[in-house]
C-alpha cells in the first residue's frame, strides 16, 4: 500500500526497556525506589526553602525553582514507565504523546537555564561578594527566574512544533520507553533534516550556551579561590560549587549525547540507557547532593524537625 494510503498514527507502542517478564518487574520496583526517593527528595528541599527563613537566599530561591522543575520532569515520565512494566501492550496515544513531549521539554530545558543562572549566582557570591547583595536583589532573581521558565517554554514550542507537524503514518512502534524528540522523528513518513536542524539550534541555546556560561563562571571562581589566604573558605567554596558541578557534568552531559547528535534511523540500547539517567536518575541525585553536601540543609532539617 502506498505511503499516500495509510492512515495516520492515533496511538504509539512502546518496546520498552526490556522484553523479558522477570526483568520487567525487577525494573519496576528499581524506578518505584527511584521515584519515590525523588519525589520524597525534592518535596523536601521545596517545603524547606519556604519553611526556614536562614534558606531564603537567591541561591536557595533557585534551588527551589530546580527542585520544582525536577519534580514535574520526573513526575512527566517514571508514573507511564511504571505502568507500562507491568502491561504487556504499552501504548500512548497521539495526543498524549504530544503533552508528554512539550511538559519534559519545558522542565528540563528550564532546568538547563537555571543551572546557568545558579553558576551566575555563585560566581557573583564568590568573585564580587561586596557587590553580592546589590547585584542579586530579590527581583533580580524572580527576573533571572522567570527568564529560565520563559525559555524552557520557547524550546519547548519550538521542538515539539517542528517534531509533530511531521506526518507519522503507518509504523507506530516506538524503540524507547516514552515519548521525546530524537525517539519520534524515527517513525516520520517524511524528510526529517528541517527538523533535526532547529532541534540542534535549541540545543545550541539551551544546552551549549548554558556550558559556556558555567564553564567562564566556574573558570573565574576557581581564579578567585586560588588566591584565597583561608583554607577554611576554600574548602566552604569547593563544597558548595563542587555539587552544583557534579549536577551540571550529569545533566548536561547526558543531555547533549541524546539531542546534539546526528539522528539515526535505529534506536541504540546506549540510546535509552543515557534517557534513564537523565530523567530518571538525575531527578533523584540532585537533592541528595545538595542536602548531603551542605550544612544549611541539614541544619535547616533539624530545626524543622525541632518544632
Amino acid at each position: 500500500m502506498g505511503e499516500e494510503n495509510q492512515t495516520s498514527v492515533t496511538e504509539f507502542v512502546f518496546l520498552g526497556l526490556s522484553q523479558d517478564p522477570h526483568t520487567q518487574v525487577l525494573l519496576f520496583f528499581l524506578f518505584l525506589i527511584i521515584y519515590l526517593l525523588t519525589l520524597l527528595g525534592n518535596l523536601l528541599m521545596v517545603v524547606l526553602i519556604h519553611m526556614d527563613s536562614r534558606l531564603h537566599t537567591p541561591m536557595y530561591f533557585f534551588l527551589r525553582n530546580l527542585s520544582f522543575a525536577d519534580l514535574c520532569f520526573s513526575t512527566t515520565t517514571v508514573p507511564q514507565v511504571l505502568v507500562h512494566f507491568l502491561v504487556r501492550r504499552k501504548t500512548v496515544s497521539f495526543a498524549g504523546c504530544s503533552m508528554q513531549i512539550i511538559v519534559l521539554l519545558l522542565t528540563g530545558c528550564t532546568e538547563c537555564a537555571l543551572l546557568a543562572v545558579m553558576s551566575y549566582d555563585r560566581y557573583v557570591a564568590v568573585c564580587k561578594p561586596l557587590h553580592y547583595s546589590t547585584i542579586m536583589t530579590h527581583w533580580a532573581c524572580v527576573r533571572l527566574a522567570v527568564g529560565s521558565w520563559a525559555s524552557g517554554a520557547f524550546v519547548s514550542l519550538v521542538d515539539t512544533t517542528f517534531t509533530l507537524r511531521l506526518p507519522y503514518r503507518g509504523n507506530n512502534i516506538i524503540n524507547h520507553f516514552f515519548c521525546e524528540p530524537p525517539a519520534l522523528l524515527k517513525l516520520a513518513s517524511a524528510d526529517t533534516y528541517s527538523t533535526e536542524m532547529a532541534i540542534f539550534a535549541m540545543g545550541v541555546v539551551i544546552l551549549l550556551a548554558p556550558v559556556s556560561l558555567i564553564l567562564v563562571s566556574y573558570w573565574n571562581i576557581i581564579c578567585t579561590v586560588i588566591q584565597m589566604h583561608s583554607g577554611e573558605g576554600r574548602l566552604k567554596v569547593f563544597s558548595t560549587c563542587g555539587s552544583h558541578l557534579i549536577v551540571v557534568v550529569l545533566f548536561y552531559g547526558s543531555g547533549i549525547f541524546a539531542y546534539m547528535r546526528p539522528n539515526s534511523k535505529t534506536t541504540k540500547e546506549r540510546d535509552k540507557m543515557i534517557s534513564v539517567f537523565y530523567t530518571v536518575v538525575t531527578p533523584m541525585l540532585n537533592p541528595i547532593i545538595y542536602s548531603l553536601r551542605n550544612k544549611d540543609v541539614k541544619g535547616a532539617l533539624r530545626r524543622v524537625s525541632a518544632k
